[in-house]
């Protein structure tokens, strides 16, 4: 177990371990982050904390179940988004906590931004989480008519291109490509002729 927790208020400890209990992660990494701060703790080394009271805390912890990837499930989620979709990315994330993480976002036009649909973490007794949110993601995509973007399904890449960059980048080599002039040897004149 991680050496700092000896250093943690005992009120603390409780809050942190009752936070373990509900699965309530990121809630226990904050309070053992903010009560270690000012021992030069860093963010890496709460979580280390906080995995190490789930390993002692073991089969007490309410784990949350994962989020469903059936595309009834997934459709679901999509239309309760406040706009409509335009396409389904899945991007690698990670944390000391899960290792590597597959989230699939809705990318969506009006309002701008993106909406969590689910996100797929590595279980020992399947296949990889990019395989599973890429199979997951392209059912919903097709399902919604939309385009399916994975840059990386098979080495997690967390800098990978994202959709709207892609888009972006399509869209000025098509504006490039029709303000510039048709090149004829007239306007080259280096060419042979």
């Amino acid at each position: 177990m991680s050496g700092w927790w000896v250093y943690l208020e005992e009120r603390t400890r409780r809050e942190v371990d009752a936070d373990v209990l509900r699965d309530r992660r990121l809630s226990a990494v904050r309070s053992v982050w903010e009560a270690l701060r000012p021992l030069g703790v860093g963010l890496h080394e709460a979580e280390r904390v906080v995995h190490a009271r789930y390993e002692a805390l073991g089969d007490r912890v309410q784990r949350t179940p994962p989020d469903p990837l059936d595309l009834p499930s997934l459709a679901a989620r999509a239309a309760a988004l406040p706009g409509r979709v335009t396409a389904v990315e899945a991007l690698w994330d990670g944390d000391t906590m899960h290792d590597w993480f597959v989230l699939l976002v809705a990318v969506l036009d009006a309002p701008a931004g993106e909406g969590h649909l689910a996100t797929v973490y590595h279980r020992s007794d399947g296949p990889p989480p990019g395989v599973v949110a890429a199979e997951a993601g392209r059912a919903l995509a097709d399902h919604l008519r939309v385009p399916f973007h994975f840059a990386s399904p098979d080495v997690p890449d967390d800098d990978a291109p994202r959709w709207r960059t892609i888009q972006r980048l399509e869209e000025g080599c098509r504006r490039t490509s029709e303000r510039a002039p048709p090149r004829t040897n007239e306007s080259a004149p280096f060419l042979m002729r």
